[in-house]
């Protein structure tokens, strides 16, 4: 299974697509392998202001609690409110239905030192 060609990936696993002055963040199929089963899904509410690096909330799994980065900074307009009935989205489909937050930025040159689809896919192969 390869990552979709549209997004751009982190070494920590965060993805990030562009669509025009939003960025749609969520995490790739390989980290939603690696937490295994998420249970419980925890991000920054919409208006909050966010810098690059910092953390958008956090995934619990059953192994484990991991942080959520975004590389780009401004406002989050939007965050996938299914996730809070059904975190398990972010396992079962981490690339659409289990986004979770959308960022307004003026910024997206961030993004252009980040990895493509085939490089992602060739360090992080999901199988």
């Amino acid at each position: 299974m390869s990552s979709p060609s549209d997004c751009r990936f982190t070494e920590s696993h965060e993805w990030f697509r562009v669509d025009g002055d939003i960025v749609t963040l969520g995490i790739t199929q390989f980290a939603a392998d690696e937490l295994t089963d998420i249970t419980y899904v925890e991000v920054k509410e919409p208006g909050t202001e966010i810098e690059p690096g910092e953390p958008v909330g956090e995934l619990e799994s059953v192994k484990t609690t991991a942080d959520v980065f975004s590389v780009v900074g401004g406002e989050i307009v939007e965050v996938n409110e299914a996730l809070a009935e059904d975190p398990s989205l972010v396992n079962s489909s981490p690339f659409d239905d289990g986004w979770l937050v959308k960022i307004r930025t003026s910024d997206t040159s961030p993004l252009e030192d980040l990895m493509d689809q085939p490089t992602y896919d060739e360090k992080h192969p999901v199988g």
